[in-house]
């Protein structure tokens, strides 16, 4: 007994220690949470603040949220998949009812029913039963994208809709939620993850911002506007904005080549915003060279008949009366 407890001791003695975690780095400063004060710099990261929550209501999010990402199929070896998320990042009801349509839409083209995730508040017709579009439930869905997708095989297709500034696109949740994706933070969570085929639709004022950070040779990029213009028809009673009506609604219901979904959707919009001689928004548009490599084979098997728009026209909110 007395040899068994002096090896024992001696295992003790000579074993490696165990790897010590360092602790967090605090170096930078605390944001103004409270105060309402903080640095500017800090919008590239992507802040985000919740306030006031209920805990009921988050524990009901989680769920829905946790509910829907388990719902994703898995991709399939011989196939060339798209991944769909549509999210609306403000609470204001035109961008839940389209960042609805968006998913149906997008989903059928794509052949992703299935393998679609919306994120998104109220539609105007009662309380959501979606998980809440928000900064974070947006990363965890691409997270989980990510997870499932083959990365060299298979495709985001991520549509956003919301309202925007010149720093980046706003998440606005009533008086609870506030906070900022910029084009670094997206870039960097994209990047993270390893999802480098994306069709990236972004609809909002000065969402060109983000061209610069995203474009590469496999995305395909569509913004609402330049880095120096709004959009328009962001209005919370309108089924559409103008980019949402024309892009989705529109160009993306018929079959035609994604480039050519565009090209129509910015005509119309040109049309729209001179007829009621509003500064054009000047929607971009970056295609990258090898975006063909997988377009091509996810294309071929588009829905070769066109949907009809739904909804009220975004042009229905310049009428009068």
């Amino acid at each position: 007994m007395r040899y068994l407890f002096a090896s024992l001791f001696a295992l003790l003695v000579t074993a490696p220690a165990a790897a010590q975690v360092p602790p967090a780095d605090k170096s930078a400063k605390w944001p103004g949470i409270v105060s309402g004060q903080g640095p500017v710099e800090g919008l590239a990261s992507g802040p985000e603040l919740q306030r006031g929550r209920t805990a009921k209501w988050m524990l009901e999010d989680n769920r829905r949220l946790t509910k829907a990402l388990a719902a994703l199929a898995s991709q399939r070896k011989s196939v060339v998949d798209a991944y769909v998320v549509a999210v609306a990042l403000d609470s204001d009801p035109v961008f839940g009812r389209e960042a609805r349509e968006a998913g149906k839409v997008l989903g059928r083209r794509y052949d992703a029913v299935g393998r679609t995730l919306v994120l998104g508040g109220s539609d105007g017709k009662g309380p959501s039963t979606l998980p809440n579009g928000s900064l974070t439930s947006l990363t965890l869905g691409l997270a989980r994208v990510a997870e499932l997708m083959d990365k060299e095989q298979d495709v985001l297709v991520l549509y956003t809709t919301s309202h925007g500034a010149k720093v980046g696109i706003a998440y606005h949740d009533g008086n609870q939620g506030y906070g900022i994706l910029a084009p670094e933070r997206l870039a960097g969570l994209l990047d993270e993850l390893g999802i480098k085929n994306r069709v990236l639709i972004l609809s909002a004022c000065y969402s060109g911002i983000f061209v610069p950070a995203l474009s590469s040779d496999t995305t395909a990029l569509f913004t609402a506007a330049s880095s120096d213009r709004p959009s328009f028809g962001c209005l919370a009673e309108n089924d559409w904005t103008f980019f949402g009506d024309a892009m989705i609604n529109r160009g993306l219901r018929k079959a035609q080549t994604l480039d050519k979904a565009s090209e129509e959707a910015r005509a119309l919009i040109g049309e729209w915003e001179g007829s009621a001689r509003l500064q054009p928004s000047n929607p971009q548009v970056s295609i990258g060279a090898k975006v063909s490599t997988w377009l091509a084979p996810l294309e071929a098997r588009m829905p070769k008949t066109a949907t009809e728009p739904v909804g009220r026209p975004a042009t229905d909110a310049l009428k009068g009366g």
